[in-house]
């Protein structure tokens, strides 16, 4: 199994020297890759995220990638029907490029219908708009010459160029637990990203999965909290044994701490406990 760490991008432990310090502490220690949540805009007062103080997603991993040599890099997730792929599709062809191919996408339709609505964003087209997305996408980077007409994306595109392109295959781990999240992973996806499930509600979901994607580049991931406690260390060595014994492939751990010297702490407590299970 690989292991993933989420770098501190928001509330008051985000900041510029936090984020680099947390990304070269994860190369130091042997992490395989960081990771970042996305928001955009978020309505005064609203119960999560827990914090309004949110640094884009892009620009993090960049400014991450520029402290690192190794580390993978990874969103969890984009929120893909809240920007517009061709311009979204150069941005991460960029970083993956700049950063030496250590980028890996992790998308999704997104939940907040106040975000969307001050995106000027469909909230009940995310499904389509984020597959239409996809679409595009993988026409700039894989195609000569894009042509493409929109649907559920406003775009018209004829014979063009969007280059520089990712010289591999960019993988895409579509995020979300619903079933059409699930389906859209085993249709489109090159992987599966979860939140926050047990091992007992991931067993039925990967079965599925890889009776219909067997190939082992199709990645089962898995994100979950961690805070850090005494108690829960053993808990935590046990769902990761049970996860692996289902078939997950990846788990990233996202830390509650709210100061940057604790997180660092329990970075470092957590890779001490997944370390000889990798």
């Amino acid at each position: 199994m690989k292991f993933g760490i989420h770098l501190p991008q928001s509330g008051r432990k985000a900041g510029p020297d936090s984020i680099q310090r947390a990304a070269r502490q994860a190369e130091e220690l042997g992490w395989d890759d960081v990771w970042v949540n996305d928001h955009l805009a978020v309505p005064e007062g609203a119960p999560y995220p827990p914090s309004a103080v949110f640094f884009e997603p892009i620009v993090t991993l960049t400014w991450a990638a520029a402290a690192t040599r190794r580390v993978g890099l990874g969103t969890s997730v984009l929120v893909l029907p809240l920007r517009h792929p061709v311009h979204l599709a150069k941005e991460l062809a960029s970083l993956d490029l700049l950063s030496e191919g250590r980028l890996i996408l992790g998308a999704g339709i997104g939940w907040l219908r106040e975000e969307f609505v001050a995106l000027g964003a469909a909230p009940t087209e995310r499904g389509k708009r984020t597959e239409e997305s996809i679409e595009i996408l993988r026409k700039c980077w894989g195609e000569r010459t894009v042509d493409h007409d929109g649907v559920y994306v406003p775009t018209a595109m004829r014979a063009m160029r969007t280059l520089p392109q990712p010289a591999r295959k960019l993988p895409i781990w579509i995020g979300g637990t619903s079933d059409a999240a699930i389906e859209r992973a085993r249709r489109i996806g090159d992987g599966w990203h979860a939140i926050r499930l047990t091992p007992a509600e991931m067993a039925p979901h990967v079965a599925r999965l890889r009776e219909a994607r067997p190939e082992p580049e199709f990645t089962i991931s898995l994100r979950q909290n961690w805070d850090g406690l005494e108690d829960d260390r053993d808990d935590i060595r046990a769902q990761v044994e049970a996860q692996a014994a289902f078939g997950v492939q990846h788990m990233s751990f996202e830390p509650r701490q709210r100061g940057i010297d604790d997180w660092l702490r329990s970075v470092e407590a957590l890779w001490r406990l997944v370390e000889p299970l990798r």
